[in-house]
């Protein structure tokens, strides 16, 4: 009982709704979006969902705070994937070398923390959600800085820079949704990465028809 005063004590100031939410984080981590409860973070945090309540009004408000925690997760990961290899010296390699880190990063995200990654993406009831705008969110920004630099390079075609960026989101997305619980889910990690490697093969080769991409091998 005095251990449990000492935690209820300790959060202050407003940092129980960020327990609050790093707690929930870690149920998403664990099984998704559907293991969010407020009343079990507010378990585990060690307080009264009476508590949790004032600084959440429902699952819907608690949902769109761990999204945005789980979409920050997803970019921090893409950024690394770029930063694990060190630049090249011709500018158009290097912005192709930085998509295909950005799919690779997106994707093997999802392999890595299938939680956090259906998280990222599930529908929140909550009036905050129509704040949180995945054009704006890190991932997709990141994304369309270097498809405006392809275009700027030469290796996209400014008529087919409009939408570049959810033909790329979506190859990505698709085929990690069908890797983390599709009909790929299972697959053999020689079958897995060479699948993925491909996905981002056809999504270079196919925006990258611009005047400058022919003596550039892209794929």
């Amino acid at each position: 009982m005095a251990q449990d005063n000492l935690r209820r004590d300790t959060y202050h100031h407003g940092d129980l709704a960020n327990a609050l939410t790093v707690a929930a984080t870690d149920l998403a981590r664990q099984g998704g979006p559907e293991a969010v409860v407020l009343r079990e973070a507010a378990r585990q945090v060690g307080v009264s969902a009476t508590a949790a309540y004032r600084h959440f009004a429902g699952h819907g408000d608690l949902i769109h705070e761990v999204k945005e925690r789980c979409q920050a997760a997803l970019a921090e990961h893409m950024r690394a994937e770029v930063d694990a290899v060190p630049p090249v010296a011709d500018p158009r390699q290097e912005a192709v070398r930085r998509l295909r880190a950005l799919g690779r990063g997106y994707i093997r995200f999802a392999l890595a923390e299938p939680g956090l990654f259906r998280t990222a993406f599930c529908r929140a009831e909550s009036p905050r959600e129509k704040t949180l705008d995945m054009m704006t969110a890190p991932a997709f920004t990141m994304l369309a800085e270097v498809l405006d630099e392809l275009t700027e390079l030469g290796l996209i075609d400014p008529a087919r820079r409009p939408y570049a960026e959810t033909v790329a989101w979506g190859n990505a997305h698709g085929i990690a949704a069908l890797l983390v619980d599709g009909p790929l889910n299972g697959l053999p990690d020689e079958y897995r990465d060479a699948t993925v490697e491909r996905t981002i093969d056809a999504t270079v080769a196919g925006l990258c028809t611009g005047a400058r991409a022919e003596d550039l091998a892209v794929a």
